[in-house]
């Protein structure tokens, strides 16, 4: 069918306000908005001022009250565990109310802060929403995370509570969380009231007698007793969520997520970016720490009435490279959302496709790539061996749902592999140089979005009002920094190339190279360092730092090496996934002092080096060429 984009995109340019007013009569209000957008709110505005609403309620209470009980909401699929599970909406809205009980009974209350460290079971989701329910203010810590980094968001978000898991699963190994939660409780210098712990069978942690309670035996004694709790009303501009992301300094930042705008931008984006409507079937394979699994696995699929999947797996291992489409074809999926990174690690494994062949994928319409850049060869892999449109799309922690993609729901447009297509309603989208002057089509520059942002996107970050404008709006006045360099070509497309700050991509997990040069830099035998994202073929980018030793030092470089990358794995966690610490005799930096990163990026990914006017001294570059090069990183391969 014709796309009817242009169209939406222009009854949105013509009137923002009617536009979100007309999306927002798909979410139920207790009290209506003041106004559809005040400019006067906050840093550059906020939406449906006035308006009271509750998350929870629109996720689970309406569809129980108007046909949807017995729908599944949830479907559980541990192919680590071998568990299967299926939660209807009554039965995820009874476990809901359970656990908001138990929060209230040990005074969790609206406006309090609840740390969720927990693996992919439903119960992560369970939590959230009971959190949701209560007005509290949920902050989920992605299980992967070391105990200092842990720490830094208690001190920062100060919870009132703490809901855990025992361990999470991973192929081959069981993680131990309730060590690392007392570690980092330890560290820091807010003290929850309570730590509540859902105890696994693979590992049982001990529960400190004044502090910890077992949250698995209370929910269901709370389950036996009926017990419900009513949905607090809370304005549609009180924080939902903070999710912490990586920041340049190494500090984390607190994205706040409000209530209402959030609830109109996910709703919409279910039936016309997705295509995905009431009852289907919906798959978001990440995880329920990062973004997407606050958006995709819990939110807009519940929000939209349809089931969503918590798959607590691996793309391949868990047993084979086809447990994607086992869960696709056994649970009816219609659409899948998942990284660029599983599909490489697929396609690395059964580069036939011979594993799909086995499973009836009938049910399955769409597949969608974001969280890092999508490469032509992956998109075009899936596209002939799935024989389904796949689409690549681009957003950010920050905004919360995309900013462009190819919006199915409203017919797609051609595909042009490298660019997820097009700014979707809300975004203005513009390209400008350093200076803030607009740039023609095709030339690389800053990618920013004109204020206000829609609904949707974060509206400051936690208690740091000034951090938030300096980190977003103050560079570029009028517009947010989206801190990505891109083009966007004669047609509207866009085309994102590379980040323009310090953060980097590693398997659809943005972190901070600032926060590893921190940790090399504090190892007694360094002098100075840089971390800089290298190509990685499986995960997109791998950090890998370059680290100067101190004069003197006598102890082998390789010995020192290897403790850097164990210390970076310590103290930032598994997920930094660092690939190398190399010794090197000097950095490549400007006259005035300044590392030339990308330059060294540049080196270690093969791609043209742009000789930098103001480099020091030139022959450093080859040096690190030669390191490189020693150590095996085959430079560009």
């Amino acid at each position: 069918m014709a796309s009817r984009y242009h169209e939406i995109y222009q009854a949105w340019q013509r009137d923002p306000e009617g536009f979100w007013a007309g999306a927002a009569a798909e979410i139920d209000w207790f009290k209506p908005w003041d106004k559809v957008f005040d400019p006067e709110l906050g840093s550059y505005g906020q939406w449906f001022a006035g308006a009271e609403c509750n998350t929870c309620y629109n996720c689970l209470d309406r569809h129980v009250e108007r046909g949807r009980p017995g729908q599944p909401a949830i479907i559980y699929d541990s192919p680590i565990t071998g568990r299967k599970a299926v939660y209807s909406y009554q039965e995820t809205l009874d476990r809901v109310n359970a656990i908001a009980s138990v929060l209230a009974d040990h005074g969790v209350e609206k406006g309090d802060r609840v740390i969720v460290y927990m693996p992919m079971i439903p119960e992560a989701l369970m939590t959230k929403l009971a959190c949701a329910r209560l007005g509290a203010v949920h902050s989920v810590v992605f299980g992967g995370f070391a105990a200092n980094e842990l720490a830094t968001r208690i001190d920062d978000a100060r919870p009132k509570a703490i809901v855990a898991a025992s361990c999470g699963i991973e192929p081959g190994r069981i993680v131990a969380y309730k060590p690392l939660l007392d570690e980092a409780i330890r560290l820091a210098a807010h003290k929850p009231e309570g730590c509540f712990v859902f105890q696994r069978a693979e590992a049982q942690a001990e529960l400190a007698e004044a502090r910890d309670r077992d949250m698995g035996t209370l929910m269901e004694a709370a389950l036996a007793q009926g017990r419900e709790v009513a949905c607090v009303p809370v304005k549609a501009t009180d924080p939902l969520y903070i999710l912490y992301t990586s920041g340049t300094t190494g500090q984390p930042k607190g994205v706040v997520r409000d209530n209402g705008g959030h609830m109109v931008a996910l709703k919409w984006s279910m039936t016309n970016l997705y295509g995905v409507e009431p009852g289907e079937v919906f798959w978001t394979a990440s995880d329920v720490g990062w973004v997407v699994g606050h958006s995709y696995i819990l939110y807009a699929p519940l929000l939209q009435g349809a089931t969503t999947v918590v798959f607590e797996g691996k793309p391949v291992g868990t047993p084979d490279a086809g447990v994607f489409w086992r869960v696709v074809s056994e649970h009816n999926v219609v659409a899948l959302f998942t990284a660029p990174t599983a599909f490489r690690a697929i396609k690395k494994e059964d580069p036939s496709g011979k594993l799909i062949g086995d499973y009836d994928l009938s049910s399955f319409r769409t597949l969608f790539l974001a969280g890092e850049r999508a490469d032509p060869d992956t998109i075009v892999w899936a596209e002939e061996k799935l024989g389904v449109p796949v689409v690549d799309h681009w957003w950010q922690t920050e905004t919360g749902w995309a900013i462009a993609g190819n919006p199915v729901g409203l017919g797609m447009l051609p595909v042009k592999y490298g660019s997820p297509t097009v700014p979707m309603p809300g975004y203005d989208v513009h390209i400008l140089d350093d200076a803030g002057h607009p740039l023609p089509a095709g030339a690389l520059g800053n990618v920013v979005v004109k204020l206000p942002l829609p609904p949707g996107c974060l509206p400051t970050l936690w208690h740091a009002p000034q951090r938030f404008h300096d980190s977003y709006l103050a560079e570029f006045p009028g517009f947010y920094k989206t801190a990505d360099a891109g083009v966007m070509d004669e047609d509207g497309y866009l085309f994102i190339m590379s980040r323009t700050d310090d953060i980097i991509n590693v398997a659809g997990h943005r972190l901070s190279t600032g926060a590893m040069e921190e940790v090399l830099a504090s190892h007694p035998d360094v002098a100075e360092c840089a971390v800089v994202g290298i190509a990685d073929a499986l995960k997109g980018q791998a950090p890998c730092g370059f680290v100067v030793l101190k004069a003197g030092v006598e102890r082998s470089h390789g010995e020192i090496e290897v403790e850097l990358v164990r210390l970076v794995r310590e103290r930032i966690g598994p997920v930094a996934a660092f690939k190398l610490a190399l010794t090197v005799e000097r950095l490549p930096k400007t006259r005035s002092g300044k590392i030339l990163r990308a330059t060294m990026r540049q080196i270690a990914d093969g791609t043209e080096v742009r000789m930098p006017a103001t480099i020091d001294d030139p022959a450093i570059l080859e040096e690190i060429e030669e390191a490189l090069r020693d150590r095996g990183i085959v430079v560009g391969g």
